[in-house]
């Protein structure tokens, strides 16, 4: 206890021995302090947003045309599935490298049952997400029961897969696939009601999406304080869900500008909510970030972490499936090539998004985030004309410059 000068009364320490901020602290140093410890946070939000102002500019308009924004989507479609179950497998504290050859093989198969079988496509759908499935549960055997290191397993795994690509389509390229399911990975929404300059459906679901990002963001934030967590300042929250709110109405407007938003965007944010919600709210995700962040702790815990593990990888396996299936009906064939490389593509996704090498850290939302990154890297240099090859090396710094600030923040969390 220390005693007050002025008044001869005692006055009780801050906790920590800090000094408690006066009721004038400056708002600025306020919302600086906010950003500072939410910068791993929100960091990698505010770099996209940059790469966007960037290509915008540099491209003379071109990235943000109606159509290019509806390319964005349709091309980069299938390595943001693939990034939402491996940010998972990341968190888990593993790795896959199997899922590019995973997917052509789930093209190849599904190629094979459609074209020379003459199977109706959903069925075929349902087939080839279940072959993905028990690929998956395979792999998460041998990684949770047997004990071997999950980079042996994918590894072995995306060899295995590869070959029985080939033997599948015996190195041929087959084609074409029916128009129902071309229409999932290619297609828009239907345009109803009356005549406007806009899509209807898209405008429609816009606003839906912009007021389930208000309910969302409010909610975290009560939820925070009911648990004794701090939230983010009062400034900095409104400037989040200002810049979220006005990120979805821009986007809604220049889909619903072209043909109206296209159909595997809505499985994507299927995906983004389903899993986002699993992965905050349900028993299985809080379980996959306790077996990240510390093993030994979730087994004293009671967590079942072999079966954590086992579910994980089955469901990267059905992912990579349904990412297999739209990158094949995408390019309305399925090849031998199809994936290759796209495993790296998902890992870099995952950490620039914000996972950590160590697991127990990543959001579904931020492997969107990294995804997009990467998409709009690859679409705003291809508009410049940028070679591949230094489009190569760009998206290696980016994907070191964000590790590298990972382990920064890691630092100054532990300083």
């Amino acid at each position: 206890m220390s005693t007050d000068v002025s008044t001869n009364t005692t006055v009780p320490p801050h906790p920590g021995g800090e000094k408690t901020p006066s009721p004038g602290t400056p708002v600025v140093r306020v919302l600086l302090d906010g950003v500072r410890r939410n910068m791993r946070q929100y960091g990698m939000l505010f770099a996209l947003g940059l790469i966007v102002l960037l290509f915008q500019v540099w491209t003379g308009g071109d990235l943000l045309l109606p159509r290019n924004v509806s390319n964005l989507v349709l091309q980069n479609s299938y390595i943001l599935i693939l990034a939402i179950g491996m940010m998972i497998v990341i968190v888990s504290g593993h790795i896959d490298l199997s899922v590019g050859s995973l997917m052509a093989l789930v093209g190849g198969v599904g190629a094979v049952l459609m074209v020379e079988h003459h199977l109706s496509w959903p069925v075929a759908v349902l087939l080839t997400l279940l072959l993905g499935a028990v690929a998956g549960a395979l792999q998460g055997f041998f990684i949770a029961y047997v004990g071997i290191p999950s980079f042996i397993v994918t590894l072995a795994g995306m060899l295995l897969f590869r070959g029985l690509t080939e033997i599948f389509l015996k190195g041929q390229t087959l084609g074409p696939f029916p128009d129902g399911l071309q229409k999932v990975a290619n297609g828009f929404l239907p345009e109803v009601g009356p005549e406007t300059n806009y899509h209807n459906i898209t405008l429609l679901l816009g606003l839906g999406l912009a007021a389930y990002v208000v309910f969302q963001e409010v909610r975290d934030r009560r939820r925070r304080r009911e648990f004794t967590l701090e939230p983010l300042p009062t400034g900095l929250f409104a400037l989040k869900v200002t810049a979220l709110v006005s990120a979805v109405l821009v986007t809604t407007l220049l889909l619903a500008s072209y043909k109206g938003a296209p159909v595997v965007l809505l499985v994507l944010a299927v995906l983004l909510v389903g899993f986002g919600y699993v992965m905050r709210n349900a028993v299985i995700g809080r379980h996959v970030y306790a077996i990240g962040g510390n093993l030994s702790a979730a087994k004293l815990s009671g967590v079942k972490d072999r079966k954590v593990t086992f579910a994980v990888f089955l469901n990267m396996g059905m992912l990579a499936a349904l990412a297999g299936l739209v990158f094949a009906a995408r390019f309305n064939a399925a090849s031998p090539k199809a994936g290759v490389n796209f495993e790296l593509e998902a890992i870099a996704a995952a950490f620039i998004g914000g996972a950590s090498m160590s697991g127990g850290v990543g959001t579904v939302l931020g492997a969107i985030i990294g995804g997009l990154v990467l998409g709009v890297l690859n679409n705003g240099m291809n508009l410049v004309g940028v070679g591949t090859d230094w489009q190569q090396v760009i998206k290696g710094l980016v994907l070191l410059a964000a590790v590298g600030f990972d382990v920064w923040n890691k630092r100054r969390a532990g300083a």
